[in-house]
């Protein structure tokens, strides 16, 4: 697996950048009415370029497919498993060779409404007894998400439940400003 993570939103050429990548990706970038987030979707695609070039030869820019929930393929590499993810602070790209799924966010505050409704009793106390109960949230969330993309299901209402020790693996890493978190199925 090759997890490759950026923060350098703003050190490159946007206009540049723009005519280098896909036809297709070019039109999910200008999709972004703001410039931080066109820079982080063509940043997170830089990464899946630079892996792809890195680990498999490859140099052409990938084209999507998806699936009926969003969930990304690359045309023509089936093979190949990859997810991205963005946040304010950083972009994200895991490449493998079996299914996973990532997710980046920002530490920041929450609503105590999107815990009760995204979190089971148990993740509601680590966040409460937390010494960071911010950090504890969004480490929480980024677990749940990460596992959505894994299967290829997107935010879907048993979020609650989501969190499977004994089915997935996951790797968290907490950064100064931001946490991310890959999972992989443990049984794959």
């Amino acid at each position: 697996m090759t997890t490759l993570v950026s923060e350098d939103i703003w050190n490159f050429d946007l206009e540049a950048a723009l005519k280098e990548i896909s036809e297709q990706r070019r039109e999910q970038t200008l999709k972004f009415k703001h410039e931080q987030g066109q820079r982080l979707c063509v940043l997170a695609y830089q990464l899946l370029r630079q892996g792809l070039k890195d680990e498999y030869g490859i140099v052409e820019n990938p084209v999507f497919d998806y699936n009926e929930h969003g969930k990304p393929v690359i045309v023509g590499h089936p093979e190949i498993c990859f997810n991205l993810s963005h946040c304010k602070e950083a972009a994200i790209c895991v490449l493998s060779d079996r299914p996973v799924g990532v997710d980046v966010e920002s530490i920041r505050e929450y609503k105590e409404s999107l815990v009760n409704y995204t979190m089971n009793k148990e993740e509601i106390c680590q966040i409460e007894s937390a010494e960071n109960p911010a950090a504890a949230f969004i480490r929480l969330w980024t677990m749940k998400e990460a596992t959505m993309k894994l299967i290829g299901t997107g935010i879907s209402n048993d979020m609650k439940m989501v969190i499977d020790l004994q089915k997935y693996k996951y790797t968290t890493v907490d950064r100064q400003r931001y946490i991310y978190t890959i999972c992989t199925d443990l049984f794959y």
